[in-house]
């Protein structure tokens, strides 16, 4: 087995292709401060879609106050998650999902590296369409032609943004965050101010308040289509610190960074989509394109600007995570060559969600739910697996079946398969009829079944979390002493060739 030559090399500048994959990261390219991960985060956060996200959590039949607080609990505890994530990286020298073989066994881990995969890849999909669904809605009001033709120039400048950024890697990620945090920033700073004449506060005021069930599943939903679905990417990004970074400054710069933008824009996205129905519903089919309705036309412009800045930017970040995730499910190739085949997924999955589907919402409502618990157990399983870590992993025999991480770890697969059936038959999902087996616990569980009020209450991803988690609490500590008690086992410097994955 050969080996690619300067594998752990950092690149020169922002435009060289990094050549790092899923191996560990050396010793002299560990640089940086805890501080440096909020410009990342932040820039891949600050998404306008945020505002849209409002309509969505108001779509539950709740209050404002009801939806401000589940907005405000509901992003930032889940980013915690991504925080406790994101330690583990500077812990592992490793992604996300290589430092999951601890718990799975390196072999074992390639189950849940291919749900990361499948959520990555369906996230850089749905931003993608959301950018191109915004440009030709903003080309349309100004006058310049909103058809297929735009569509089509938007999904190719888009989708060239986001597979280039995916390919060059980290440098020019963490360079180019940088200055879309500034820019994006001060960008929906003043769309807020310019939209905020449109808000109504009798109206908003007035609306309802929900049931305990309508305000659970909000907090869910936004949990879900916030901080769980970086949870599986968090230490990509934290990997290359140095060891003696401080645990606390990770764990609050990744919090901090992440949360910010998408708690002040959901608030924001409260109040105006709840001064207005027709908004509400338009957000429906364009999430971001509805929200230019609202402005003056000569703010247009720098709105598309922002809007694209800060879901290009998301999609970078999910596209270089879906590429790690892919090596780690098993493929054997480069780095590039993986973010390669996820862009092509990623093309025609936008192309389908742009030309064909009616409803953006629908769709992408079932994909978070379906997706959204089998990785919220793994979320539960891989931190509980962290929490109960005294030292550092050892990185090397990450890539090594004979090492102390083992091949397959059936108690940790059981616990992940489990935790889904239950989260599964939990939750419901009427995007899809094939999906209509889902919820088939709630009626057994005497939760009113399929039509009840929990229905929608996306009781199951909360619940995979809890099993996830406890489950892997209480019966893993004896095999987490093991692990960190074993001899070293030598290895194979080919087995850290970025590209494979240990045989």
């Amino acid at each position: 087995m050969s080996t690619i030559d300067d594998t752990t090399t950092s690149p020169a500048s922002a435009l060289s292709v990094e050549r790092n994959g899923i191996n560990e990261i050396a010793e002299h390219e560990r640089r940086g401060k805890p501080r440096d991960l909020f410009w990342p985060w932040f820039a891949g956060n600050v998404s306008v879609l945020g505002v849209s996200y409002g309509a969505y959590v108001l779509g539950f039949g709740i209050s404002f106050w009801q939806a401000t607080v589940v907005v405000v609990l509901g992003v930032v505890l889940s980013y915690v998650l991504c925080g406790l994530s994101a330690l583990a990286g500077k812990r592992g020298s490793a992604p996300t999902m290589t430092l999951s073989r601890s718990v799975f066994g390196v072999r074992g881990n390639r189950l849940p590296s291919v749900v990361s995969w499948i959520l990555t890849v369906g996230w850089e999909t749905s931003l993608a369409a959301v950018a191109v669904l915004a440009t030709a809605t903003v080309f349309d009001r100004l006058g310049w032609g909103g058809g297929v033709v735009t569509k089509v120039a938007a999904l190719v400048v888009v989708i060239a943004l986001i597979v280039l950024g995916g390919t060059l890697g980290f440098e020019l990620i963490m360079r180019l965050q940088r200055w879309i945090t500034i820019i994006a920033g001060v960008l929906t700073v003043l769309y807020i101010v310019f939209a905020a004449g449109h808000v109504d506060l009798g109206k908003v005021m007035a609306m309802p308040s929900g049931n305990g069930p309508a305000v659970i599943g909000a907090l869910l939903f936004v949990m879900t289509g916030f901080g769980l679905g970086w949870v599986n990417a968090a230490a990509d990004y934290s990997r290359y610190l140095p060891r003696s970074a401080s645990s606390g400054g990770v764990v609050f710069w990744t919090t901090f960074g992440s949360s910010l933008g998408p708690a002040v824009l959901l608030v924001f996205g409260l109040l105006v989509s709840g001064s207005s129905k027709h908004l509400e519903s338009a957000i429906g089919t364009d999430p971001v394109g509805a929200l230019a309705g609202i402005l003056p036309t000569w703010f247009l412009v720098p709105f598309v600007v922002t809007a694209v800045l800060g879901i290009v930017s998301g999609a970078i970040m999910d596209i270089y995570s879906s590429g790690l995730a892919l090596l780690n499910a098993g493929l054997k190739v480069s780095r590039p060559v993986a973010v390669g085949v996820d862009g092509v997924i990623m093309t025609l999955g936008t192309i389908y969600i742009v030309f064909v589907s009616g409803s953006f919402i629908t769709v992408f409502q079932g994909f978070l739910i379906t997706l959204g618990v089998p990785i919220a157990a793994w979320a539960g399983i891989f931190i509980a697996d962290l929490v109960l870590r005294k030292r550092d992993y050892a990185e090397r025999e990450l890539f090594t079946r004979r090492g102390r991480y083992g091949d397959v770890r059936w108690d940790s697969i059981a616990i992940l398969v489990v935790a889904t059936a239950v989260g599964w038959g939990l939750v419901t999902n009427t995007a899809a009829g094939w999906l209509s087996w889902q919820g088939y616990l709630l009626g057994p569980f005497g939760l009113g079944g399929t039509q009840g009020a929990w229905a929608y209450a996306n009781l199951g991803v909360v619940v995979a979390l809890v099993i996830g988690f406890l489950g892997t609490f209480l019966t893993g500590r004896g095999a987490v002493s093991r692990q960190e008690q074993a001899p070293a086992v030598p290895v194979d410097i080919d087995e850290t060739d970025p590209r494979v994955i240990a045989e």
